[in-house]
């Protein structure tokens, strides 16, 4: 059997994580990763796989389907793990053209290559492609905002408020549609807020440390009070590769870090270790600054990840404050060598 996988999205910050990861896990699956080098796309990501010859890297755009075909058509993966997305909520409020076209059409010539190179017709798969899956990853904003209580589930209506969120969501569909049209073995993982390493430094955690290091304030939306669930990068990826194998196709499988924290403590948390680590004549606390808060920011996420722990048996490594010291490390290392 074809052991290649196609990941598309591979030098962003989940996605490198998750090949830098896998390759070691499974030295005998080859990787082709599609990547358009988009700005949130960084090749010194992956410098350490580089010269690994089960890795393959490919630039270029998921919404061109001649090149899709290509690749699929050159090397007959088996699997594809998609994390190619526009990501960032601010540039969806500006410029949504651009995560329509590659979280929807995008996700669409994906699915599309797929299903005619791995069947020949509906709930008709190729006698070669019997195992051969689709592994969607989103977000857990397509659920929308949470009030203080609750937590989202697998079965929670979707109801996204951002553009970014909303392209999300179509393409969850989409993949959902694949699976009861054609039959196609489609999983779907939705995650809370990452953080670790590779992450751009445009995200919070990021941007916190490198202003705090500079001198610079540090902008804090609206009163800081919004929540979110923070899961390590690391932990994401052993649940991405847990349902890739084990989970269900046709399935949805929510991840989550159970670190629920509001952006105030975050701030605080990160120039407190910068205290420690590397302190200043002044608390770093001191650069705190709010700016106005952005349109529709939703007041908090949380996810309920029982159904991956209790089906799959995963669980998170990583608490919010051991993989906060681990993150903070590996940026001070990057802004400050």
């Amino acid at each position: 059997m074809n052991k290649t996988i196609l990941i598309t999205g591979g030098l962003g910050f989940i996605g490198s994580n998750f090949i830098e990861y896998y390759l070691e896990k499974h030295p005998d699956f080859k990787i082709v990763n599609l990547d358009k080098l988009t700005y949130a796309g960084e090749l010194s990501n992956l410098s350490s796989v580089s010269s690994n010859n089960n890795y393959t890297f490919v630039k270029g755009d998921i919404c061109s389907k001649q090149l899709v075909q290509e690749l699929f058509d050159k090397y007959n993966f088996c699997h594809v793990i998609h994390f190619a997305a526009e990501s960032h909520v601010d540039n969806s409020i500006a410029s949504p053209d651009a995560f329509i076209n590659t979280n929807v059409v995008g996700t669409f010539i994906l699915l599309d290559a797929a299903r005619s190179h791995w069947m020949d017709g509906p709930f008709k798969i190729k006698n070669d492609c019997d195992g051969n899956r689709f592994h969607h990853i989103s977000t857990d904003e397509v659920y929308g905002t949470l009030g203080k209580e609750g937590l989202f589930t697998e079965t929670t209506p979707y109801a996204p408020n951002s553009p970014y969120s909303a392209s999300k969501a179509s393409s969850d569909f989409l993949v959902r549609s694949y699976f009861h049209t054609y039959g196609m073995n489609v999983v779907t993982t939705n995650c809370s807020n990452n953080y670790g390493p590779k992450q751009h430094d445009e995200k919070l955690i990021p941007t916190i440390i490198r202003k705090a290091i500079s001198g610079e304030q540090i902008p804090i939306y609206g009163d800081g009070k919004n929540i979110r669930d923070w899961l390590y990068v690391l932990d994401h990826c052993k649940g991405i590769d847990l349902v890739f194998e084990k989970g269900n196709a046709g399935e949805t499988y929510n991840i989550g870090g159970k670190n629920e924290r509001d952006n105030l403590y975050i701030v605080n948390k990160v120039c407190s270790i910068l205290d420690e680590v590397k302190p200043s004549k002044y608390s770093y606390k001191n650069l705190i600054s709010f700016v106005t808060d952005r349109p529709g920011h939703d007041f908090r996420y949380a996810i309920d990840a029982s159904k991956i722990e209790e089906e799959l048996g995963w669980k998170a490594d990583e608490n919010f404050e051991s993989g906060i010291l681990k993150t903070v490390n590996w940026y001070l290392n990057k802004y400050t060598s």
